[in-house]
């Protein structure tokens, strides 16, 4: 979406799009997608926000403002901000969007490490 607006900027200034999938889901849903794109059981498990972020996201070399975008924004999913579905990508670009299956599935390799 972002390269279909970047050939023509004009068209889109001063425009707010939501980036979303074709349906909203949940993380055990989420969840669910992964698995069915690798070939094996992926669980979601709710783990505090706080122990996340002092466990995992501090541990992941990013620079302290992307930390923080990251974090927002899963408080944000916790809650149910991000719950919603758009017709934006197919609009802007006349394709649409990949569920989440689809999209770990032609990144497997990234996913699978």
């Amino acid at each position: 979406m972002v390269a279909t607006i970047l050939r023509d900027p004009r068209e889109h200034a001063g425009k707010v799009y939501e980036l979303t999938g074709p349906r909203a889901l949940g993380m055990t849903e989420v969840a669910q997608e992964f698995s069915k794109a690798l070939g094996r059981t992926v669980t979601y498990r709710d783990v505090p926000l706080q122990r996340w972020r002092t466990e995992v996201l501090a541990n992941a070399g990013l620079p302290q403002h992307a930390e923080q975008h990251i974090a927002t924004m899963a408080q944000l999913h916790r809650a149910n901000r991000y719950d919603r579905a758009t017709t934006d990508v197919e609009r802007i670009t006349g394709k649409r969007p990949l569920t989440v299956e689809e999209f770990v599935a032609v990144r497997k390799d990234f996913y699978l490490g």
